[in-house]
């Protein structure tokens, strides 16, 4: 009989259910999907039925699959999609579907609260931005225009604080999920009085607030029977995904950093104190690890940007590894090697959906520059990789501008690409580690946020067993010194297009 850790990664697209062993291996993983409702324009709702369903039914398959007795499991947490409002009765029923972090419909609460508190406050208060992504908008816009539901409302959850609900029968949420609702004081680690009054929503319909590692309660016998867990199990509250990730990455001491390459990146470090940027380019979080705080530079359209790649300029590549087997991303990863750093020339501005970090702004579209009759299409290819990259380096710097960092960890898609590891070396200038694990961050981070909890791991120095050994690659300094010219011309592209992105299209 082993002690075994139950990581839960509940997504957009679905959850993920993984067992750890207390040393850190990997004993298996289990996915369940789900879907999302766009009813109407900016509407993005769930079914928190389908989560729980979904934790369910990972958690017993994924049991059975290991050969693992839920005696066995002694501690279970999550890592959650943030930036929601699910709205619940004092039973713990949800009285509409959770309005989740991609549903932009609360852009008018957004400027009421604006009418109040002006931007420079409100990102002095919660190290973030006022708009309609996130969760305090969200409960605004159901108070206003589902009052009879505002009412009946106990309390508003994001998706991993009604698992734990249903887990244990207890309304909490963590730092980094208050956070993701905007109206955290970040410095206090806790409501703050100024916006919640602000937006008018009731604070006591938000839940208390406790670290990640609360040991919230143990498994109900109820919620014991659907899962397949005993009521000897201990409930951890666990983190918001994208702080989770921070866990997951080994970023969990002051000047760890790292970088998550999807279909958006971000890079993130790790401080003492709040971060908070004077332009306001870049968002600080409430770390998982008590006491820390993580400042963050989130991307739109990264490996969305390589996707669209893929999927109009590279229709070979795709065609023949549809053909032939393997990766079209690899087809492509090798046509980029043939070009030399700087892409012959070739600029590409990776805003196809406009930007988040360290931009901000909606109305940015994807841009090739520098093309000559000498361009070649592994030109263009690199190109793209290179402008996705340097983007991100923007943030990276932002992040050094507080805080001393020496080496970044990379995780996500990209992160067993040799070409995009050596780029993204030489174009950040820091040195990049590569893990074990390199797509189960939230995972590895909800694990060892249990383990902690629990007592069954130490601290969360731990995190480093999870990790599974690293891959070290050095920047090379001249290169890096060429990419701070490229950065350069990238951003000066970028400032003459501000006043056609402002005129729009078709004036």
């Amino acid at each position: 009989m082993g002690d075994y850790i139950l990581a839960h990664d509940l997504g957009t697209s679905g959850n993920k259910a993984v067992l750890f062993s207390t040393d850190g291996r990997l004993i298996g993983s289990m996915q369940t999907a789900y879907g999302v409702f766009y009813e109407r324009p900016l509407w993005a709702e769930q079914d928190p039925k389908d989560w729980w369903q979904a934790v369910c039914l990972s958690t017993k398959k994924l049991l059975l699959q290991c050969g693992i007795r839920g005696e066995e499991v002694k501690a279970v947490s999550f890592s959650g999609q943030m930036m929601g409002a699910l709205p619940v009765d004092r039973d713990g029923n949800p009285l509409t579907r959770a309005v989740i972090w991609a549903d932009m419909r609360a852009q008018k609460e957004s400027e009421k609260l604006r009418e109040k508190i002006d931007d420079d406050r409100f990102y002095g208060i919660t190290g973030h931005r006022n708009t309609a992504s996130y969760g305090i908008q969200k409960a605004m816009w159901i108070k206003e225009n589902l009052p009879e539901v505002y009412e009946r409302t106990d309390k508003f959850l994001n998706a991993k604080d009604y698992m734990v609900y249903k887990l244990t029968g207890k309304f909490y949420t963590d730092c980094s999920d208050a956070n993701s609702m905007d109206c955290l004081d970040l410095a206090k680690r806790d409501w703050s009085e100024e916006i919640v009054s602000a937006s008018g929503v009731d604070q006591d319909k938000l839940p208390k607030i406790v670290e990640s590692v609360f040991h919230v309660g143990n498994v109900t016998e109820r919620a014991a029977k659907e899962t397949g867990l005993s009521t000897g199990t201990k409930v951890i509250m666990g983190a918001g995904d994208g702080v989770a990730a921070n866990v997951g990455a080994g970023c969990v001491a002051p000047g760890k950093a790292y970088c998550c390459m999807g279909t958006s990146a971000w890079v993130a470090s790790t401080s003492e104190k709040p971060v908070f940027d004077q332009a306001k380019r870049i968002v600080c979080w409430a770390h998982a690890v008590p006491g820390l705080y993580s400042p963050n530079g989130t991307m739109q359209y990264a490996g969305g940007s390589y996707s669209w790649l893929k999927n109009t300029i590279c229709l070979d590549e795709t065609r023949r590894a549809e053909e032939e087997g393997g990766s079209a991303y690899d087809r492509m990863n090798r046509a980029i090697a043939e070009s030399a750093p700087g892409a012959g020339g070739v600029l590409f501005l990776p805003y196809l959906m406009g930007e988040r970090a360290p931009k901000w702004n909606g109305d940015a579209k994807g841009v090739f520059y520098g093309i000559t009759a000498k361009t070649t299409r592994q030109d263009m290819l690199r190109s793209v990789m290179e402008g996705i990259v340097m983007n991100l380096a923007e943030c990276f710097s932002i992040l050094r501008e507080s805080t001393a960092i020496e080496e970044l960890t990379l995780i996500g898609g990209v992160a067993r690409s040799g070409i995009w590891q050596k780029s993204i070396a030489d174009i950040f200038g820091v040195r990049v580690n590569i893990p074990g694990y390199t797509e189960e961050a939230n995972s590895i981070g909800a694990a060892v946020i249990a383990g902690v909890g629990s007592g069954l791991l130490k601290d969360f120095s731990a995190a480093d067993h999870f990790l599974m050994g690293k891959e070290k690659i050095e920047f090379d300094r001249d290169s890096h010194r060429f990419y701070c010219g490229r950065r350069k011309k990238f951003n000066e592209v970028y400032e003459a297009l501000l006043l056609v992105y402002t005129e729009g299209e078709g004036k």
